[in-house]
């Protein structure tokens, strides 16, 4: 079922034009990932996405409206948002934060459901051992768990996501990838903001490739993660090829041997 449609968006700052006619849909039930170089759009148009900035020229409407079309508390219950850089400049527990999650749905009848959501969202993202933690004492990593299991708790439709795995290590890396599979598989939209590309390969449905501001390909990652698509976009050799026992996509940079890289 579509979810978003992104129609003709275009946004320019400063003089420099963002976005440049910029059209998609997400569905239920997909991860998407959106990827492309440093500055291709892929943070502007998620932002545009999740209504925190409004194009120039174009239109999103998230569940057949508007998505600037009601109120915030509304909207925070049709869409939730986990930013590239997040600060907490006071001293709350990491329960605190991931509590914040649940403010849209205070006063509804999903209320009762806070304390169950929140310990769930801490077990997900593995960070119930740092609930009564001081977020700012956590290192980076641990911080963007906090946040995204802020993000879990919010519980909404469309869940959008940038660079959800900057700072992660492999382990959790894949579970967050993980949690997004599992979130679509229960009839979420998931966008996200994805710069391994090997990664993006591996779990998303579709993928989005952007640059320049522009939409270069839309599809499944084979259809648009092929070595030379990838190659022109960034500017660098990169191989894309299957596991020899899985059958899965890998999508590697050409790299030069060892020896070569300590000369």
């Amino acid at each position: 079922m579509e979810l978003v449609e992104i129609d003709g968006v275009g946004l320019t700052v400063g003089g420099r034009a963002i976005l440049r006619d910029v059209s998609f849909e997400v569905r239920s039930g997909e991860v998407m990932a959106l990827i492309g170089p440093n500055g291709a759009g892929k943070s502007t148009i998620l932002s545009v996405i999740a209504g925190d900035l409004r194009p120039d020229s174009g239109s999103v409407r998230l569940e057949g409206r508007d998505v600037h079309g009601g109120s915030p508390r509304e909207l925070a219950r049709r869409r939730s948002v986990l930013p590239q850089t997040t600060y907490v400049s006071f001293g709350y527990r990491v329960r605190e934060v991931v509590a914040m999650g649940r403010t849209p749905w205070k006063n509804t009848t999903h209320q009762g459901d806070d304390d169950a959501v929140i310990h769930e969202s801490l077990q997900e993202t593995e960070t119930i051992s740092l609930a009564d933690r001081d977020i700012t004492t956590l290192s980076g990593g641990e911080t963007g768990r906090a946040q995204f299991a802020r993000v879990l708790a919010q519980r909404t439709p469309l869940v959008l996501l940038d660079e959800p795995t900057a700072a992660l290590d492999i382990r959790h890396q894949e579970r967050t990838l993980r949690t997004c599979r599992k979130l679509a598989d229960a009839g979420s939209g998931v966008v996200a903001v994805v710069h391994d590309l090997d990664l993006a390969a591996a779990y998303a449905d579709r993928v989005v490739l952007f640059s320049q501001g522009r939409l270069v390909a839309s599809g499944s990652p084979a259809e648009v993660m092929t070595s030379e698509r990838l190659s022109h976009v960034y500017g660098w050799p990169i191989d894309v090829m299957h596991h020899p026992v899985s059958g899965r996509l890998m999508v590697l940079p050409v790299r030069e041997s060892g020896d070569d890289l300590r000369e």
